[in-house]
C-alpha cells in the first residue's frame, strides 16, 4: 500500500497532476467574443498619445548623436586627420536623417 505523502508521489504523478489541473482551469474558463474593432481602436489611440513622445525622443538622440559627433570630428581634425570632411558630413547625415524622419512620420500619419 502506497503512502500518499510527497516522497511516495514520483515526478510523472506530480507532472499529470498539474496537466489535470491545467486542462480543467482551461475548461472552465468563458470565451467570450468581442469585437475587434474596439481593441484597434483603442490601440490607435494609445499610439497616437505616445506619438509626440516618441518623435521628442528621436530629437533628444538627434541632439546626443550631434554633440558626440562634434566631438569626434573635432579630434580628428586636430590630429591632422585627411578625412575630416566625410566623418563631418557622415555624423551631420545621420543628425539630419532623424530630424527628416521624425517630420516625415508626423505628416505621413497626420498628426
Amino acid at each position: 500500500m502506497k503512502m500518499w505523502s510527497g516522497a511516495a508521489f514520483g515526478s510523472r504523478e506530480v507532472k499529470l497532476c498539474a496537466v489535470a489541473c491545467g486542462v480543467l482551469l482551461l475548461g472552465s474558463v468563458q470565451a467570450l467574443a468581442q469585437d475587434g474593432s474596439a481593441g484597434i481602436e483603442e490601440a490607435n489611440t494609445l499610439v497616437r498619445q505616445y506619438f509626440d513622445t516618441g518623435i521628442n525622443l528621436m530629437y533628444a538622440v538627434g541632439a546626443v548623436l550631434g554633440l558626440i559627433g562634434a566631438v569626434r570630428v573635432y579630434q580628428r581634425w586636430s590630429a591632422g586627420d585627411p578625412h575630416t570632411g566625410q566623418i563631418a558630413a557622415s555624423w551631420f547625415g545621420s543628425c539630419i536623417f532623424l530630424v527628416i524622419v521624425a517630420t516625415v512620420l508626423r505628416s505621413f500619419f497626420g498628426l
